[in-house]
């Protein structure tokens, strides 16, 4: 039983929200879920919004980014001062201006990104990290959602919502990216003869398989710095390309991280 335990409302039962409460309830945390279009567990399922708030710490928004508006205005009514709103999602600018907008200062709330997903949580992989995005109106709400996080085994990570999303893109998105190009040619299927140098690849397309593959088009899509990462990474791929076709000699190499700073 966490010392920390406390009662959350999870809104969304999909891959995330499944892996997520089970790790609340592992914790010891009280969690009731409200998603009308999954099938939940009829110990945590609550039949209304109403339900699953009503007494609730904490409200975790766990459905994807273009239904946020639409949960938020129907959440409004339903919460207090004493309540703290959070989400789960991937993106930052986009929640955080949402919950700021129509939660403002009344209802305390934090924009969060768990770094991790279902199959990291099922390898128990560590460390286990999560961003936070304080609210400027809301320090302790995202003091709170830290100290919330640690007894789920966290890591905690504060940064602003855009330093977030631009290091998302060029991290996240990229490997999702290229994970998908890979996948799409048939790179990991089969792979008998793959070296020992192709085993972190491999990892990264089991992760992104397991964990989100389904969220590709909204990873790519909802970060705004994401397109200007792919056309980066594209840019350098082709620069590459040409300079080993011009490059006989094969002199070329790739730099230690050391080199290059």
């Amino acid at each position: 039983m966490s010392t920390g335990a406390t009662s959350v409302a999870l809104l969304g039962y999909g891959r995330f929200g499944r892996a997520f409460a089970d790790l609340l309830l592992q914790t010891g945390h009280r969690v009731r879920v409200f998603d009308p279009q999954a099938s939940v567990p009829e110990r945590i399922d609550a039949t209304s919004l109403a339900q699953a708030v009503t007494g609730a710490s904490w409200i975790v928004l766990a459905m994807p980014v273009p239904h946020l508006r639409d949960a938020l205005l129907a959440l409004r009514p339903l919460l207090h001062a004493g309540q703290s709103v959070l989400d789960v999602g991937s993106v930052k600018l986009r929640p955080c201006a949402l919950m700021d907008e129509l939660l403002g200062p009344a209802i305390p709330h934090v924009g969060t990104h768990p770094l991790f997903g279902p199959l990291s949580l099922a390898r128990d992989e560590r460390p286990r990290r999560v961003v936070i995005c304080p609210a400027t109106a809301h320090p302790q709400a995202a003091a709170r959602a830290s100290e919330l996080f640690r007894t789920l085994g966290c890591e905690v990570i504060v940064q602003d919502p855009e330093d977030h999303d631009r290091a998302m893109a060029r991290t996240h998105a990229l490997a999702f990216f290229i994970a998908k190009g890979l996948i799409d040619m048939g790179v990991d299927d089969g792979m008998p003869v793959a070296p020992p140098s192709f085993q972190g690849m491999q990892h990264m397309l089991e992760a992104v398989r397991g964990d989100a593959g389904h969220l590709f088009g909204a990873i790519q899509r909802e970060n705004v710095f994401a397109a200007e990462a792919r056309e980066a990474l594209l840019h350098e791929l082709d620069r590459i390309h040409r300079q080993l076709a011009a490059d006989p000699d094969d002199s070329m190499a790739i730099a230690t991280r050391r080199e290059r700073d």
